[in-house]
């Protein structure tokens, strides 16, 4: 199949890329997926230096690597949430600690940027976080209102609008990750989301299975809701395991404990059904890259990482261009 594997370098970002390059090669990857922190992809720097983009393209292809898209989920998450604790610390310039206007007016202006970014290394797709002012609202009590429901997604689209007229300017598209804790989380949000923008073209969808699959939401029926939508594809998988003791909340525990209600899977080794999705997205003539964002707290990461790349080129396969029996009539 011509549709390439890509390996998402989020969770690798500890490993400088020169190291990481060579070594998703030796793991079969056709190509990176670079996340925009640690010193995979530096958006303030591609965004004004051809040079810098250039030598990114041929570190890469030393290694027999391509790129198709890149990712700032923490500098996107900041745009639209809340920003009032220690944990937006952690996605932003120190300088800017505590400081929750500081970050997001940080956030929108090193998001934009990664629009510029993508353009000057010839990219179309940016994926991302867009963060949320009312994910602390989901469940009803203290009860909030329909109004302020309206009002965040409101606000998404005032923070977000400005953003993606620069994505417009530069010909690149801005791909969500559909996951709790952003604006859109499933499928009826995910709706709400583009109706907030007017449907815009430049905002969409980086279709990742393993954050609808726990929550009881159908991936494929979320691909088949959005055909048009789907600018990029993560192979990811999760497992329910629910045991009567834990919810699907997951009690406050971290990934990899024993007793959570659900946990991230290396891909083929959860709940996800990864060839309806690959017969879908053949119905809907996605040629994009295959991205797999390797999550799998109780595995080791080389191991799993080399599986899962194995088991997407496996489990992918082309479009027929005939019905089998036509051959009859030849």
């Amino acid at each position: 199949m011509s549709r390439p594997v890509t390996l998402f370098t989020g969770q690798w970002a500890d490993i400088p890329l020169k190291e990481l390059a060579p070594l998703a090669k030796k793991m079969g990857f056709d190509g990176l997926e670079l996340a925009c922190w640690g010193d995979h992809m530096d958006v303030d720097q591609a965004a004004e230096s051809e040079q810098y983009c250039k030598e990114k393209h041929e570190l890469l292809a030393d290694h027999g690597l391509e790129i198709h898209a890149i990712s700032h989920h923490l500098g996107g998450q900041l745009v639209c949430d809340l920003n009032n604790d220690g944990r937006s610390d952690m996605f932003a310039p120190p300088e800017l600690a505590g400081d929750p206007e500081g970050q997001r007016k940080w956030a929108v202006k090193t998001m934009k940027n990664t629009a510029k970014a993508a353009q000057n290394m010839g990219l179309k797709v940016v994926n991302g976080f867009t963060g949320s002012s009312i994910w602390h609202m989901l469940y009803s009590f203290p009860p909030a209102s329909e109004k302020m429901i309206e009002d965040g997604f409101r606000f998404f689209a005032e923070m977000w609008n400005p953003i993606l007229d620069v994505f417009d300017e530069c010909g690149v598209r801005f791909a969500l990750e559909v996951h709790p804790t952003e604006i859109a989380f499933d499928i009826i949000t995910a709706r709400r989301a583009l109706a907030a923008v007017n449907n815009r073209k430049a905002f969409g969808f980086n279709f990742d299975p393993s954050h609808l699959i726990w929550q009881g939401i159908d991936p494929v029926k979320f691909l088949k809701t959005f055909p048009d939508r789907i600018y990029h594809v993560h192979m990811k998988d999760a497992a329910v395991t629910l045991d009567g003791e834990s919810g699907i909340l997951s009690s406050h525990l971290n990934f990899g404990t024993p007793g959570r209600g659900w946990d991230f899977r290396s891909v083929g080794r959860g709940d996800v059904k990864f060839e309806e999705i690959i017969r879908t997205l053949n119905v809907q003539n996605y040629t994009g890259p295959l991205s797999i964002e390797w999550e799998d707290a109780m595995m080791d990461r080389i191991q799993g990482a080399t599986e899962s790349c194995a088991f997407t080129k496996q489990i992918d396969f082309a479009k027929s261009d005939r019905v089998f029996d036509e051959a009859f009539n030849s």
